[in-house]
């Protein structure tokens, strides 16, 4: 059997965008055969029909399919505005032994593909989105547009990202200062989305939440996705025998055997996401925890529900 493929369509699509299609489409398929066949995404392309309305755009197939009647969506209907955040500092490249593998990834990758199937839904919805990057500083602030061009431009960034295999020596981060300016130049009541596994000194967690406040006060919603790898950063779990660690922003190594440190570790660890996930919940922030070995549903469901919230 031969299969015709038009060339010129094929490639007007990036890989990246190739790819997050699969991943929401995956995501809508399973969401369909699961317990949460009525947490339906239908409100990407439709809108609950209001009584009284006009009944001229009533999807009627769809009527069939949930006996509930919604109406097509329009750009004109939609005005949401979404600016992803991404950081990029050098803990973000963790594991360095992954790289852009969709399959294994490391922190920064994750974090691309994630950004990117969220992009995906929000090109279905007519929606506008944006893009930070930063590390000590803003390397991009692209603001949110929704036009082929701007599609363009913000895959191609965050393609950039994944072509860095390695950081940048001394990458380090500077989440406060970026996230102040990201609040000043970001069109107000936007959702915001950030993807960092907050990672800083503990003396600056203060610093953080003042900006994340400076966030709120602009009258945006939040998402906080805490971008980890789990097995080697939270649980810890290293073989019994001597390792050296290497600060990766910093450069600073260290022999020891983690067994000896672990309980310590854990500890500070825990108690410094505890804090972090009161905070936000006294900020009124969505706080997801997501582990890059564990797929992108945590991601798409967050978002899901923080847009559902939000019509």
């Amino acid at each position: 059997m031969e299969i015709t493929i038009n060339r010129n369509r094929l490639q007007a699509y990036s890989k990246l965008e190739l790819i997050s299609r699969q991943v929401v489409e995956g995501f809508i398929t399973g969401l369909h055969r699961s317990p949460f066949h009525g947490f339906s995404v239908e409100f990407a392309e439709h809108r609950l029909y209001n009584t009284g309305e006009s009944t001229r755009h009533i999807d009627w197939k769809l009527f069939a399919k949930t006996e509930k009647l919604f109406v097509k969506r329009y750009e004109e209907e939609t005005n949401l505005r979404c600016q992803f955040i991404i950081d990029h500092s050098a803990s973000m490249y963790f594991p360095l032994e992954r790289g852009s593998d969709i399959d294994k990834p490391n922190k920064i990758t994750f974090a691309v593909y994630a950004a990117a199937a969220i992009i995906e839904i929000l090109k279905r919805q007519r929606d506008a989105y944006g893009l930070s990057i930063f590390a000590d500083s803003i390397d991009q602030h692209i603001p949110a547009r929704s036009n082929t061009a701007h599609q363009h431009l913000i895959y191609n960034r965050l393609e950039n990202l994944l072509e860095n295999k390695k950081p940048l020596q001394n990458h380090s981060t500077n989440i406060a200062n970026n996230l102040h300016q990201i609040a000043e130049t970001t069109h107000k009541r936007s959702l915001i989305i950030i993807f960092s596994d907050m990672f800083e000194q503990q003396e600056n967690s203060d610093e953080i939440f003042t900006a994340l406040q400076h966030l709120k006060h602009n009258k945006h919603e939040l998402i906080l996705f805490h971008t980890i790898y789990k097995d080697y950063e939270i649980d810890f779990n290293y073989q019994n025998r001597p390792y050296k660690f290497i600060d990766i922003e910093s450069g600073e190594m260290l022999k020891l055997n983690p067994k000896e440190i672990k309980d310590l570790y854990a500890q500070k660890l825990n108690n410094y996401t505890k804090d972090l996930k009161l905070r936000c919940g006294q900020y009124k922030i969505d706080f997801v925890e997501v582990d890059i070995d564990k797929g992108f549903d945590n991601v798409l469901s967050a978002y899901f529900i923080k847009r559902q919230k939000m019509m």
